[in-house]
C-alpha cells in the first residue's frame, strides 16, 4: 500500500480509502465486518464514513462496534451537513456542536481524524462554519476539517476566510470525480492545489461504469448498482460515454489490464489525489480495488487517455 499526505498537512492515508457508505444498511454487520477485517489486512488506512450512511446512521454505528481496539490504527472520517433522518443538517454552529457528539457516540470514539462539511449551507455563513469547527479542533475532538460538494469558488472562499481570521482551514475536498466524470478539473481542482488541499474522489468506478461489466446495447446485469438505478444509468451511459468505455477498454486489452486497473490507477496518477474512496461489500473487492491502483502509467499512457475523455 502507497500512502500519501492529505493535502499540505501532515495526515498520512493509505492512497486506496475504503468508503463505508454499504454499511448499516446495504450489507448486515457480519458482512460489514468481513470488509473491514480485509481492509485492515491489505493496509488501508482510511476509512470514510458520515453520518447520514446507512439506515439511521447505520454505519457509524456498525464501524463503532467492528473497530474496536483497532480505532487507534485507522485514519477515521465522517461528515456532517446533510439532512438526517431526525430532520437535523447544515453547517451552524448549534448543529455541527451536537452532530459531532452524536458521530462519536456512534462510532465509540473520543475523536475523529477528518471532519467533513458534507454540502454548502446557504443559511449559515461559512465564517461560523469554521469557527465551529475550529472548537472542535482545539478540544481535540476533531484533528483535520475537510469539505465535500462544493464548487471551486466556495471553496476559495472559505479558505481565504479561514486565513483571514486565523482559523484551521480545510485539508482536503471530497468530490465525483472519474475517467468518465472530469468537470473538477474546471475549477475545483485549480483551487485545491493552489491552497494545498488533498482531493478524495468518490465513485472512481461512475457508480460501476467502469467495471466491464456494463456492454453496450446488452441488458443490463441482474443485481448491479446502476440496474437499480435507472435514472442515473441513463445519465451515464450516453452516447459520448459509451465512446469513451469502449475506448478506454481497448486501451486496457492492448495492455493486458482491465477497466478497474486504469479507472484506479488514472486517479491514483494525478498529483492533487490524497486518496481514493472506494466502497466494498465483500472482502474480494477490496483486494481488487488495492491491485487496481498498481499501474503506474507513463506520460504517453496519461496523453492518450486525455484524449479520449477529456
Amino acid at each position: 500500500m502507497q500512502f500519501r499526505n492529505l493535502g499540505r498537512s501532515g495526515l498520512r492515508v493509505s492512497l486506496v480509502g475504503l468508503g463505508c457508505n454499504n454499511f448499516g444498511g446495504r450489507i448486515d454487520d457480519e458482512a460489514t465486518r468481513k470488509v473491514v477485517d480485509a481492509a485492515i489486512e491489505h493496509g488501508i488506512t482510511l476509512f470514510d464514513t458520515a453520518d447520514i450512511y446507512g439506515e439511521k446512521a447505520g454505519s457509524e454505528r456498525v464501524l463503532g462496534e467492528v473497530l474496536g481496539a483497532r480505532r487507534k490504527d485507522i485514519v477515521l472520517a465522517s461528515k456532517f451537513g446533510m439532512k438526517m433522518f431526525h430532520g437535523g443538517q447544515g453547517g451552524s454552529r448549534r448543529y455541527i456542536m451536537s452532530a459531532v457528539e452524536e458521530s462519536l457516540t456512534r462510532l465509540k470514539t473520543d475523536w475523529l481524524d477528518l471532519y467533513q462539511f458534507h454540502t454548502p449551507d446557504p443559511l449559515t455563513p461559512i465564517d461560523e462554519t469554521l469557527r465551529a469547527l475550529e472548537d472542535l479542533v482545539t478540544q481535540g475532538k476533531v484533528r483535520y476539517v475537510g469539505c465535500s460538494n462544493m464548487p471551486g469558488w466556495q471553496v476559495a472562499d472559505a479558505q481565504w476566510t479561514a486565513r483571514d481570521l486565523r482559523l484551521t482551514g480545510f485539508a482536503s475536498a471530497q468530490d465525483e470525480y472519474s475517467l468518465l466524470k472530469r468537470g473538477a478539473e474546471k475549477d475545483l481542482i485549480p483551487a485545491l492545489k493552489h491552497y494545498g488541499m488533498g482531493l478524495l474522489p468518490y465513485f472512481p468506478l461512475a457508480n460501476g461504469a467502469l467495471t466491464g461489466k456494463y456492454k453496450r446495447n446488452a441488458p443490463m446485469p441482474d443485481g448491479a448498482r446502476l440496474t437499480k438505478l435507472p435514472e442515473r444509468a441513463g445519465q451515464i451511459f450516453s452516447e459520448a460515454n459509451w465512446a469513451k468505455i469502449e475506448a478506454l477498454t481497448d486501451f486496457c486489452e492492448a495492455r493486458g489490464r482491465t477497466l478497474v486497473e486504469l479507472a484506479f490507477s488514472w486517479l491514483a496518477a494525478q498529483p492533487v489525489v490524497s486518496s481514493v474512496i472506494a466502497g466494498a461489500t465483500r472482502p474480494e473487492q477490496i483486494a481488487a480495488n488495492v491491485k487496481a491502483a498498481d499501474w503506474a502509467l507513463t506520460a504517453d499512457e496519461l496523453a492518450e487517455i486525455d484524449r479520449i475523455t477529456a
